[in-house]
Formats: structure tokens, sequence, C-alpha cells
């Protein structure tokens, strides 16, 4: 099932987004969701052609948690060596934007990257959660882009404000809940350029051991968003400019770039 979030002529929802059962090949719908997408979602009797309303981020997270140099060929392309154990840091909620919302380049920094992933959502409080169970928990997958001031974040030593701006975790399109993460193609290209072309199953970190290692942190949330990481081929994003992050399997997750009032 794909889970969205969406703003539909009378407000904001969730939505499965679904097909005819006699067309599977025609046009898809948004069929709202009564209260939450976890658990069995309840439907309400309304839905609309996909081409009338807008996704928004499929969900709003407590927290987001980021994994950083997941992919040995991102950290060696950062200078460093693969680490032994998960590299784990937060961005805001604030950070969140949805598919076609615009990135905003802050003032103060002179070059903000794109970082391509594979996200995964969280369907259940949970805690000290075994990787043989982590499947339990997992409500599905999204595709985030984990937008980051590289000079701040070289500056500082330390992640949080290079990547902790507003418009600085879009997510999206939507959600899918059948899924197997081990072997997915993950591509981002800029204005139609390839830059990032990997796979998750080079993930040095796998998602079960990711949910283990960060659930005997803190608690889990349902909604909230595991960022697992990018491949190799990061790079600067100018005003102007079309980030498009697509995962096999879910979809395409685009955005524009904007320069910050």
């Amino acid at each position: 099932m794909r889970l969205a979030r969406i703003a539909h002529p009378e407000g904001v929802a969730f939505a499965a987004i679904v097909g005819e059962a006699d067309n599977p090949d025609g046009p898809l719908f948004a069929a709202e969701i009564a209260e939450h997408p976890f658990g069995k979602p309840e439907f309400t009797s309304r839905k609309w052609p996909l081409a009338d309303v807008r996704l928004l981020a499929p969900i709003l997270p407590s927290k987001i948690i980021c994994i950083g140099k997941n992919y040995a060929d991102h950290a060696r392309e950062m200078g460093s060596e693969p680490p032994a154990q998960p590299v784990i840091f937060m961005k805001p909620s604030t950070a969140v934007i949805g598919p076609n919302g615009a990135i905003r380049r802050p003032v103060d920094s002179e070059r903000v990257d794109y970082e391509g992933e594979l996200a995964v959502v969280i369907g259940q409080p949970c805690r000290d959660v075994a990787a043989a169970d982590a499947d339990k928990v997992i409500l599905g997958y999204t595709i985030a882009n984990d937008v980051t001031a590289r000079d701040q974040q070289k500056a500082d030593g330390q992640w949080t404000r290079a990547k902790g701006y507003d418009t600085f975790c879009p997510l999206g399109p939507w959600i899918e809940t059948s899924l197997d993460p081990t072997d997915l193609d993950i591509r981002t290209e800029l204005d139609g350029e390839v830059k990032q072309d990997s796979n998750t199953a080079f993930l040095l970190h796998t998602i079960p051991e990711l949910i283990e290692y960060v659930s005997k942190v803190m608690t889990l949330l349902p909604g909230d968003v595991i960022l697992t990481g990018t491949p190799a081929g990061v790079g600067p994003m100018v005003a102007g400019q079309k980030v498009a992050v697509t995962v096999s399997g879910i979809g395409t997750l685009e955005n524009t770039v904007q320069d910050r009032a």
C-alpha cells in the first residue's frame, strides 16, 4: 500500500494511493483515510483523482534520526574510513518539506549539498528492538534528501546547524508499506544529470541493525523517520536547479532550489 498525506479541496488528510480494481493501468486516486495510517487504516468513502490533490510530506515525525557514512564510498569521499558502528545524528521536524517544495539555501552558506537516501518510517512505539524483530515496528519506506550546508558542517565540527535548517529534509512522495529494502536502486539527479547511482545492498549497517542500534538509545514513536545514509556522489545545488531522488519500488522525490530571502 502507498500511504500519503494530501491537500484536497476541503483540507488535509492521510490517503492511500490506489487505482481502479478493474483498470490497474488507469489513473490513480487518493482514497481518504479516516484518522491515521498506523495499524489497519480505516477509509472514508471519499476519494479524489491524484491529479486533483497536492502531495504533502507523507508524515510529520516527532524526530528524524539520520545515519552518517553508511555507504563505504561516501565515507571515503568525505575523507574517512567506514565506521565500525552506526553514526547517528538528528534533524528537527521543522526541516521537513514535501514533494515539489522548495529547498531554501541559507544566505550564510556558500555550499548546500543534496544527499539522496532511503528513509524508514516507524509504525508503533518501541524501544530495545532486536534486529530480528525490526520488521514488526516498520510502517514502510519513503525517500529523503538529507540536505546539508557542507561548509557549515566542516566549520562547526558537528552537524546540527548544517543539517537542521528549515526545508533541509524533503520527504516523499509517499510511504510504501510493501517493500523489501535490501536491494533497491537509489539515484539522485540534478537538473536531469545523474549524480548518485547506487543500491541499498551496499548499506554498511542494515535497516534491522539500525533500528536495533537506535532503539537502544531512544524510544521510537509512530511516524518517526530514520534516514539510512547516502551513497557517494554528493554535491552542491544552486538556486534555480531541480533535484530528484529516485528509489526503485517507491518513486521519485522532486524539489526545487531557491535562495532564502
